[in-house]
């Protein structure tokens, strides 16, 4: 049973999508509301994870009164006033303290928005 975690692991890294261009790169997970997962490979120059993934195109959203409010991210949307769903920024498995517009890009981190 071992040797089938090990390669459903593997093969979920090498799956992995590789998007923009750039010296610095990163690991970005999004989890839908369904509770699946989608992997990145994201390359860029950018500081902050936000404006690396704005620029990838993977999430937008709005200005609001705590920074950017993520409305979309990999093309799905979720409106908490329609949905009852958001997504909510993990840094490393755990909740961020800042918004994902605010969070310096470190590589040892993986980064994540998981539908809530």
């Amino acid at each position: 049973q071992d040797a089938d975690i090990t390669a459903s692991i593997s093969s979920e890294s090498t799956t992995a999508k590789e998007l923009g261009e750039g010296k610095t790169s990163f690991n970005f997970e999004v989890v839908d509301a369904n509770g699946n997962l989608t992997s990145f490979v994201i390359n860029t120059d950018e500081k902050t994870v936000g404006d690396a993934l704005l620029k990838v195109g993977l999430i937008d959203g709005e200005d609001g009164p705590y920074g950017l409010y993520v409305k979309s991210v990999n093309s799905i949307t979720y409106d908490y006033e329609k949905d009852g769903k958001y997504w909510a920024f993990y840094v490393d498995n755990e909740y961020a303290v800042a918004g994902v517009e605010l969070t310096e890009i470190d590589t040892s981190k993986t980064y994540c928005f998981k539908a809530e």
